[in-house]
This record gives C-alpha cells, structure tokens and sequence, in this order.
C-alpha cells in the first residue's frame, strides 16, 4: 500500500498564490543587473556586513528568494546575478524542484520539501511550436525546451532568476528525439534525427554558464529514441533505434568527460525477459526508455511491465525490485515522467481514465529499503505529462 502524503488543499492554494505573486515580482522588476559597489545597498543587511548577509541567505530556501529580491537593490541584484546559487553549489546546498508540463506551452513547478505549487509564465511560441517533438533540460539555473516552429527549431530558455522565458542560442546541429541529462552547468545531448529525418551519432554539450554550445566527439553509434544519465561523473545513453533497421539498439554507450571518449557497452539494455533479442518497433511508437540515477545507482521505469528495476553496473544486469504506483499508467510510455529528485526517485503522471482530471507525484527513497511508493502529492490537472525535469539549485 501506498503511504497517503500531502494533498493540495485550500491552505496550499493560498500559499501557491502568494508564490506566484512572489516571482511575478522578480519577472516585473527592470531587467538590467545594479552593480556592486561600496554603498549602503551593498552591506545587504548593514548591522551584518555583506559575507554574513550572504552566508545567511545561503541557508535560506531558495523559494523564498523571490521576495527576498524585493527588499532593496542590493538583494535584488545579488539574487538577480546568480551568485548566490553559484556559492550554494561550493557549499552543497541543493534544493531539487520539479518542473513539468501537462499543457502544451504551459509549466508549473512543485518543491517538494514545502509542498509548494508554483505557475510559470506561459511559453510565448508560435502556435505551430505546440505541434511539435518537444524535449527538456534543466541545466544550472536554467529550464531549456526543445520543439519547432515554423521551419527551424528553436530552444525555450527559462530562467530562475528572471522568471521570464527567452529564446536561447540554436543548437551547431539542430535536432529532435535526442537523449539528454545535466550535471550542474552543464549538459549534454546526442543522437536523435536531424531536420530531413537522418538519424544522429552527434553530441553536443550545453554550458549554462556561457549560454553557449560546443561541438564534442561523436557517439560510435548513430540513435534516436535514445535515453541518457549522468552517472558516476560519465554520460550515459541507452537504447534507441538505429540506422540499419527498426530494431532496438541494445548496447549502451558512456562519455567520459576528463578523456573525451565514448565506450560502448554491450547488452546495456533492460529486454522485457531478461535475455530475449531485440524487439522490433511498434506500429505506434513507444517512448525512450524511463531511466533515472540516485546515489550514482542507475533506474528504470518499464512502462510494459509497470516494474520498477535497478541496473547492477558490475553484472550488466537488470533486476526487478517493485512495481509501479497504482493510479499511473502511460500510452506507451508516454505520458508519464521518471525522475531522479535529490535523493528520490519521482513517478509522475495520473490514471488513463476518462475525466479523471488529477495528476499526482509519486516519490521512494531507496536507501529506505524496500519499494514503497509514498504519494507526495496530487492536484487536479490534465493527468498526460508531456514534459518533465528537476532543476537542483
């Protein structure tokens, strides 16, 4: 059974109103950042001198950053510069939310440690963007969304500390159905299709610090449909079909930053029986694997057996460990999002009924020990999760 956790109930809503009225005022404020400088405005709170003042703001959640903004100039400009979740990330001060869509050019944002939902600003995108292949990335600060507008795709850039959308710099070699995962201000991206539909070795890695992209070596096998994770340092991608037949790739490939190299590892991907060949693609395609790490130990969500498995590196083996929450389900692994959350890992989406209008997160942590879903939280919304992903800042 699982554990009944937080709902959102008329309490929680007054609390999410006040939020998003918080960072409305951070999107409201002028854009330009105020300079440091010797002044009053600088000290942050003068009894304290400015290292104390940031030390204490460090401690402080990150949702309450908002309104912290709007106290004077000098916090404003700290907070709007980004400083502050730089020196979080030296000291290892992480607070994990989720961000997910389950309206096409519309995102919210749950915290999981306050049990706050929070509406972002709409994606003001061409309507033919909402038609689209759409993928995302939180990297650093930064909320990134893939799609295509009328000839070309185009990458959405969503910032914490602007709480405003903007269109961020194209990928060298633009593309869809790609494999992503970050790791603090970086992040990476490969396989998928290019415009005229040829499939991709290609990988490319995004540094949200620059805003800028950087061409690195190719994968040793060209994919889309692919899978990716940061695991132990190194990127990892799984699955995808590839360019010989519709077969799934079984192999799976790692990046290893420090030498710039790719390996391939064989048999890297988790068949249905444990052992059978390769299946062929579905008349209606099915989603990428659902793959998530916690703790450096790698997960997977399959969707066909609602089972839950975790990967034992040294073997190159999967094992079953439990089933999935009760109320989800996906349309061929669509649907549904599979995140790693801080030291959780995240089922999110609702039941495939007819007016069931809710969506609900699901979290275990599994130095907890057995597989026991715990229902984090459940708020009526379209239950189909067209997107997702955790920012850790």
């Amino acid at each position: 059974m699982a554990k009944m956790g937080a709902k959102v109930l008329k309490g929680d809503e007054k609390k999410e109103k006040r939020e998003d009225m918080w960072l409305a005022q951070i999107g409201q404020q002028e854009s330009h950042y105020y300079a440091w400088d010797n002044s009053e405005s600088s000290l942050l709170i003068h009894q304290l001198g400015r290292d104390i003042s940031i030390n204490c703001l460090l401690r402080c959640s990150r949702s309450d950053y908002g309104i912290i903004a709007t106290l004077s100039t000098g916090f404003h400009s700290l907070i709007r510069s980004g400083e502050l979740y730089k020196l979080r990330r030296q000291m290892g001060i992480v607070e994990h939310w989720v961000y997910f869509s389950c309206n096409l050019l519309e995102w919210e944002t749950f915290d999981p440690i306050h049990h706050r939902w929070m509406h972002m600003p709409k994606i003001q995108a061409n309507e033919c963007f909402m038609c689209s292949s759409k993928e995302s990335l939180a990297v650093g600060t930064e909320l990134l969304v893939f799609g295509k507008e009328i000839m070309y795709p185009i990458v959405y850039k969503y910032s914490i500390l602007t709480h405003t959308w903007t269109t961020g710099m194209r990928m060298h070699t633009p593309r869809c159905l790609f494999a992503s995962a970050s790791l603090g201000e970086i992040g990476i991206i490969a396989g998928g299709c290019d415009l005229y539909g040829n499939i991709l070795s290609s990988a490319e890695l995004y540094n949200s610090e620059t805003g800028r992209w950087e061409t690195i070596p190719s994968m040793n096998k060209a994919r889309r449909m692919c899978s990716a994770v940061f695991m132990e340092g190194k990127f990892y991608v799984i699955g995808g079909i590839g360019v010989e037949s519709l077969k799934t790739i079984t192999s799976g490939e790692v990046y290893d930053l420090k030498t710039q190299t790719w390996s391939e590892i064989p048999n890297m991907y988790p068949t249905p029986n444990e052992g059978a060949g390769p299946t062929e693609e579905p008349f209606i395609a099915e989603g990428p694997l659902l793959v998530a790490v916690v703790n450096d130990v790698l997960y997977l969500a399959d969707y066909v057996l609602k089972q839950v498995k975790k990967y034992d590196k040294e073997k190159n083996f999967w094992v079953t460990i439990g089933p999935f929450p009760k109320r989800i389900a996906s349309m061929y692994g669509w649907g549904i999002a599979f995140r790693a959350c801080g030291d959780q890992l995240m089922i999110i989406g609702g039941p495939r009924v007819l007016g069931a209008g809710f969506v609900e997160i699901n979290s275990w942590v599994p130095k907890e020990g057995l597989l026991e879903w715990n229902l984090v939280a459940r708020k009526p919304s379209s239950n189909f999760v067209y997107n997702c992903a955790v920012m850790g800042c």
